[in-house]
């Protein structure tokens, strides 16, 4: 018979690279939606499915704070966003423009509906899975973009509410490497509360999106 596995092996796994990743626990995430958006960067987002794992560094995200005009929340919770409303560390998955799924994590307490966006990964592990997806775009474009990162890492509104620090297939990881300068800039793509600095990225990270000035 095989041994039973632990509560820490099932807490901790090993990249491709063979750098163990460590489930992030709710207690280690920051319970504020600025804090946590300049936590994430440098972290692994990880989604194990039955074909293989795919993996990747969070290098971008954006913050959508409370009383926040250009958030989900700001007319109050309805059914498609009621996952922004549960405990900080709860995916809120969402379907726009009729082809794109995107993903936050909520932020906040348990009933302040609050989220931070995930915008680009630097894909780690299953890259030949993402690039099934997305027809063998190159490298660099394969989570660029929040878009093209919930389809690269096979995200959509079956996981919406998923608890990314439980033991489900979807989870937030430990950094995989030391995480290289944080920038942050006005959010990308908005015609509401436009002059806010709250987009956090990976200084000269090649898989952060948006023009090359909102990028060094």
């Amino acid at each position: 018979m095989g041994s039973i596995p632990t509560r820490a092996s099932k807490l901790s796994r090993t990249s491709k690279a063979g750098v163990p990743i460590r489930r992030i626990l709710r207690a280690e995430l920051p319970v504020e939606t600025v804090k946590l958006a300049r936590f994430l960067i440098g972290k692994t987002l990880v989604h194990d499915l039955a074909g293989g794992r795919l993996s990747g560094r969070i290098v971008e995200t954006e913050a959508y704070v409370a009383g926040d005009a250009a958030a989900h929340v700001f007319r109050g919770p309805t059914p498609r966003n009621r996952s922004l409303y549960l405990e900080h560390g709860h995916a809120y998955v969402y379907f726009v423009y009729g082809s794109w799924y995107m993903m936050n994590i909520s932020s906040e307490p348990e009933g302040v509906g609050s989220g931070v966006l995930l915008r680009a990964l630097e894909p780690l592990e299953g890259i030949a899975l993402m690039k099934r997806r997305h027809g063998g775009a190159r490298l660099q474009d394969l989570a660029r973009g929040p878009g093209r990162l919930a389809t690269a890492m096979r995200i959509d509104r079956r996981l919406d509410g998923a608890d990314l620090c439980a033991g489900g297939p979807l989870w937030l990881g430990t950094a995989v490497r030391p995480t290289g300068p944080i920038g942050k800039s006005q959010r990308i793509g908005l015609t509401k509360e436009v002059s806010r600095l709250l987009r956090f990225y990976e200084r000269g990270n090649p898989f952060v999106s948006g023009p090359k000035r909102l990028r060094t």
